[in-house]
C-alpha cells in the first residue's frame, strides 16, 4: 500500500532510541524526510546518520530538549529549514515511579513540561507550517496508562491523560486548516528501556520476567514490537487515514479493559 507520504517532511521527538526510532525509521521507509530529535546530541545524530544512510532521505538530527520553550524553537526551526512540517509526533516522554502524597512539586512539574507543554509548543510552532503547505497531520504518544492507571505512577497516568485531552481540543481547532489530529496509546511495547528493567529485576531471567508481565497483562499474552507500533503511527499519519480526526487509537494486545 503507498502511504503517499514520499518527500513529506515528518517531525519525531523522543527519536534517538525506542519507539520514537522506530517511528522515524517507519516514515523514511516511506519515503519521508524526517526530524529527529532527543537531548542527547551523539545518539540523535547517530540515528539520523543510519536513517539517512540506510533509507536515502534527508534526517536531520536536532539536539534540544522539548522540555523548554527553548528546546522547541529549536526543532520548529529546524522544520522551517527543510520546507516546513507536514506530520508531527509528539513521542517524547518518561515514566515515574511515586506517591501523590510524596512528589514534590518540581517532578509534577518537569513532567507535564514534557509531556503536555512539549506537545503544545511544537503544534503552535508546526501548525503554521502546515496549513502553509495545504494541511498535514499531528499524533500524540500517550499511553495505556491515560485511561487505565497504574498505581505507582501517578504522575505519569495524570500528565498522560491531558495529552490525549489536549489532542483531542486541538483536534477540533486544526481540522479546518486540514490538520488531522490523533493520539495513540500503547500497551506493553517491548523498548530497550522495557529490557533494561526486566535486567534490573530479573538478572539473567530477565525475558522471563517480561513473558510474565506480558502473561499478566495482554490477553496476547506478548509484548508488541516497536515495529508494530510504528507502522500503525506511520498509516494513522498518513493520507490513507484521512478520515480519522480526533480519536485515540489503543495498541495494546488487548490490556484495556473497558470499552
Amino acid at each position: 500500500m503507498d502511504l503517499g507520504l514520499t518527500g513529506k517532511v515528518a517531525v519525531v521527538t523522543g527519536a534517538s532510541k525506542g519507539i520514537g526510532l522506530g517511528i522515524a525509521h517507519a516514515f523514511a521507509r516511506e519515503g519521508a524526510h524526517v526530524v529527529l530529535t532527543a537531548r542527547t546530541a551523539s545518539a540523535v545524530e547517530e540515528a539520523a546518520g543510519a536513517i539517512a544512510s540506510e533509507h536515502g532521505v534527508t534526517a536531520r538530527a536536532v539536539a534540544s530538549d522539548v522540555s523548554t520553550a527553548e528546546g522547541c524553537d529549536a526543532i520548529i526551526a529546524a522544520a522551517a529549514e527543510l520546507g516546513g512540517a507536514d506530520i508531527f509526533v509528539s513521542n517524547a516522554g518518561t515514566g515515574s515511579n511515586e506517591t501523590v502524597l510524596e512528589a514534590s512539586d518540581e517532578k509534577w512539574l518537569d513532567f507535564w513540561n514534557l509531556h503536555v507543554m512539549a506537545a503544545v509548543r511544537l503544534s503552535r510552532g508546526l501548525a503554521p507550517q502546515m496549513e502553509a503547505k495545504g494541511g498535514g497531520a499531528m499524533l500524540m504518544n500517550a499511553s495505556i496508562c491515560a485511561v487505565q492507571p497504574l498505581w505507582y505512577e501517578p504522575i505519569y497516568n495524570t500528565t498522560k491523560s491531558a495529552l490525549m485531552m489536549f489532542a483531542k481540543c486541538l483536534s477540533t481547532e486544526l481540522i479546518p486548516k486540514g490538520i488531522r489530529v490523533n493520539t495513540v496509546n500503547p500497551g506493553l511495547i517491548r523498548t530497550p528501556d522495557w529490557e533494561n528493567t526486566a535486567r534490573e529485576l530479573a538478572g539473567d531471567n530477565w525475558e522471563g520476567y517480561l513473558q510474565e508481565v506480558a502473561d499478566e497483562h495482554a490477553p496476547i499474552r506478548r509484548f508488541g514490537s516497536v515495529e508494530e507500533l510504528a507502522d500503525f503511527c506511520v498509516f494513522l499519519c498518513s493520507p490513507r487515514a484521512s478520515y480519522a480526526v480526533g480519536s485515540t487509537h489503543h495498541v495494546d494486545g488487548g490490556m484495556l479493559k473497558t470499552i
